[in-house]
């Protein structure tokens, strides 16, 4: 009965971590356009132009920033040993990120508003944009690099008439910065150049062709297709010198089958920069996306068994089998929901827009 019990929660495990990764990418994907386009917008010419880079978004941004909080929901209900500890050692960059996500939640709802403060918002909504992106890759790029545990006692209070925890938690043993290195920072300024790239991308196939929005994105898309090409590249290369569990499968015995993924992820890489120059804005985009969704099936294909690599394997960091099992039966029928919710968002505000027209109904 025991080892059945066992069995079950390491399939459970497996399976929320399935559907963790699947949260985080599509959070990458959809909310990853509206913060290149947010970007793109601290180079605008004047408040017009990030009016109608926000009225582009208006009505779905928030929506694409569900997946954000449902991925932290899963993390929490599934692994919470894992969100714990990560959330411990993550505190300073996830805390920075969150900050950006809010200023530009903020400026959202205050730029339509706004007289005298609205070149204010405007730039609240550019740099919010910037920095949330940047610290979310810096948290990713400490996440690969796995963080040092201890195990100690999990409550501890003295004279208040509660009993002291004698079970030994895992949990960080760090320090505020260790999450700080080369690597992270690189992650985050790659995070920036993905989400530049998704940004123009989206913004091309949101706007009317010729209209000024669209023919800059045009031109800033075409430079950052190049930039993330290199970005790549070199954090490709970086990963195989510096961990050696990537290293161990990607030049193992299946190797083979990791060069076919890098040479469908360049295809679609070519795909998306014919499209666009074609000015097939609506293909670009979508083969753009597919880049982004198999570069992250590919990380965590990587990182397996691993919730976090070298630190919290997935058999041994998730509830046990009976709080699990409550879990998928309550909260596993919202995935298609939330999905069909996101597409029906997405259909409905797919019309394009111009600089006058979108500026006007913001």
């Amino acid at each position: 009965m025991t080892d059945l019990m066992g069995r079950i929660a390491v399939s459970l495990s497996t399976w929320w971590w399935l559907i963790l990764a699947l949260f985080f990418m599509l959070y990458v994907m959809l909310d990853g356009a509206d913060l290149g386009a947010g970007i793109y917008t601290l180079f605008s010419h004047d408040e017009e132009e990030r009016g109608a880079v926000m009225a582009s978004m208006a009505g779905f941004w928030d929506g694409n920033e569900t997946w954000l909080v449902v991925a932290g929901g899963v993390l929490f209900g599934a692994f919470p040993v894992v969100y714990g500890s990560a959330l411990n050692y993550l505190m300073i960059p996830l805390m920075l990120a969150l900050w950006g996500i809010i200023s530009r939640a903020v400026a959202f709802e205050f730029h339509i508003h706004a007289r005298s403060s609205k070149r204010f918002w405007g730039w609240a909504f550019a740099l919010g944009s910037l920095i949330a992106p940047f610290f979310a890759g810096v948290s990713l790029g400490a996440t690969l690099q796995g963080f040092p545990l201890k195990a100690g006692r999990a409550l501890e209070i003295q004279g208040h008439g509660l009993p002291a925890s004698t079970d030994p938690v895992l949990h960080y043993s760090g320090q505020a910065f260790t999450f700080l290195s080369p690597f992270s920072i690189w992650v985050g300024c790659g995070a920036v150049i993905a989400a530049g790239l998704a940004g123009g991308l989206y913004l091309c196939a949101r706007f009317i062709p010729g209209d000024p929005i669209h023919e800059r994105a045009r031109k800033w898309t075409t430079v950052f297709s190049f930039l993330a090409l290199i970005a790549i590249l070199v954090t490709l290369i970086w990963s195989y010198a510096i961990f050696p569990w990537a290293a161990a499968k990607w030049s193992g015995a299946h190797w083979w089958i990791w060069a076919i993924w890098l040479v469908i992820v360049l295809f679609f890489a070519y795909k998306s920069m014919i499209n666009h120059s074609l000015q097939r804005d609506i293909a670009a985009l979508l083969w753009g996306e597919g880049v982004v969704a198999l570069l992250w099936m590919a990380m965590f294909a990587t990182m397996y068994p691993y919730v976090v690599p070298e630190t919290w394997p997935i058999a041994l960091s998730g509830n046990p089998a009976n709080s699990l099992a409550v879990f998928t039966l309550f909260m596993t029928g919202f995935v298609p929901v939330m999905i069909m919710y996101n597409w029906y968002q997405i259909w409905v505000f797919r019309g394009r827009l111009s600089k006058k027209a979108a500026y006007g109904g913001h």
